[in-house]
């Protein structure tokens, strides 16, 4: 009995052993992963900020500026006039898109214009 009890406890030793060992090896598969993630991480965020940077350069109003001069006629541009900008009052709101505020007293409707407005998406029951 005693030779099978010391058996059993060095097999018990033996599997635990390997589990140990294996559970060390995860870990230093997930510290790998966890390292190269953080380097991706790192190149991620100075390629974002090489774009932002390369955007802000883009988009320089002085830049714009030239190429709007640039290609004014070849782009049949027309200067930006203030009657082209609306009123959040004078949008004329889908059914099923409305604001939740009632629109201001004598706003025009699409009705009054001969427009319909439909919804492509489906009806959701309520």
């Amino acid at each position: 009995m005693r030779n099978f009890l010391t058996v059993v406890g060095a097999l018990v030793v033996i599997a635990l052993g390997y589990w140990a060992y294996s559970q060390n090896i995860q870990t230093q598969q997930a510290i790998r992963a966890v390292e190269r993630l953080q380097r991706n991480i790192v190149v991620e965020r100075e390629r974002l900020a090489m774009l932002r940077a390369e955007w802000a350069y883009l988009n320089r109003p002085d830049r714009l500026r030239e190429l709007v001069d640039l290609n004014f006629e070849r782009l049949n541009l027309f200067p930006m006039t203030p009657d082209q900008f609306a009123v959040m009052d004078e949008v004329i709101w889908r059914p099923d898109t409305a604001p939740a505020a009632p629109a201001a007293p004598g706003a025009p409707e699409a009705e009054a214009e001969g427009m319909s407005y439909t919804s492509s998406r489906p009806e959701v029951p309520q």
